[in-house]
């Protein structure tokens, strides 16, 4: 059975970029299908159609009914076929403003000034977003980055896992992650920063992994967070949640959390690589 996503959210958040991701991986990608036409073209993935990865349906604004009929789409796809997921794109309202102004492009809800229309828009998709499966928040990533997050997280086929578990490392300085479940910080960890050999280096080299690492207070702490997980991450799954994001945070996110991060997904034995969201700022 096919997998099927339905990948929408604010405008500006990044739609476009994510449908080029998932068509490099294989999937078969559908760009503003009306709405009435996507359990149809649904029906066809529940019968077996094995030629992508999975079905993804790129819906943007279609009206103000668009709530609600995509929600009645999804419930109707669902019904079929359990793999049926929503992906909602979100971005805080300054950075939309920013790239709606760097393109100069017209925001597709009305209103009388940008801010205006970003306003309607998002209480408009309010339900979609609070029933949305996965949630992206797209303000602190670029496109590069953007693109590996969803390769990270849509690599293998869907339905293969009850729930897929992902990791990221961030930098308290740039901001909390807004679309994460779980939040480890670890600043409280001798940071490598300070040291002079260390500070061009990342969590990535070995370096800097060992220095944290060995550290009497990481193993702790690294021991402490995956016996929790151990136990927290089947209660999710059987819940019937589909999808959970765990994140490690230091100061800058380029030493502690990075090595930190990697090392508990060593030992949860997870696929997915971690997300280093400012391992490069």
């Amino acid at each position: 059975m096919t997998d099927v996503l339905l990948v929408t959210g604010m405008s500006g958040a990044g739609r476009s970029t994510v449908s080029a991701a998932l068509d490099d991986l294989g999937w078969f990608v559908i760009d503003n299908l009306p709405l009435e036409l996507i359990v149809r073209v649904g029906e066809l993935a529940a019968s077996g159609v094995k030629d992508g990865a999975g079905v993804a349906f790129i819906v943007g604004r279609s009206g103000k009914d668009e709530p609600g009929a995509l929600l009645e789409a999804v419930r109707e796809l669902q019904s079929m076929h359990q793999s049926a997921k929503i992906l909602f794109l979100d971005a805080p309202d300054d950075v939309l403003i920013r790239r709606y102004e760097g393109t100069r492009r017209r925001h597709p809800h009305p209103g009388s000034t940008l801010a205006e229309s970003i306003a309607a828009e998002r209480a408009m998709l309010r339900p979609i977003r609070d029933n949305a499966d996965l949630v992206i928040d797209t303000g602190a990533t670029n496109v590069n980055q953007l693109r590996n997050r969803i390769v990270e997280t849509f690599a293998t086929v869907l339905g293969q896992d009850p729930m897929r578990v992902s990791m990221v490392s961030f930098g308290y300085s740039n901001g909390l992650p807004r679309d994460v479940d779980l939040v480890f910080d670890c600043r409280f960890l001798p940071n490598p920063h300070w040291i002079e050999d260390l500070r061009p280096m990342t969590g990535l080299d070995a370096p800097v992994s060992t220095y944290v690492l060995e550290q009497e207070q990481a193993q702790h702490f690294v021991k402490d967070v995956v016996a929790l997980l151990k136990w927290q991450i089947p209660a999710f799954a059987k819940e019937g949640k589909s999808y959970l994001s765990i994140a490690i945070g230091c100061t800058g996110g380029k030493h502690r959390s990075v090595a930190i991060a990697e090392e508990i997904r060593r030992q949860l034995g997870l696929t997915a690589p971690v997300f280093h969201r400012d391992l490069q700022r």
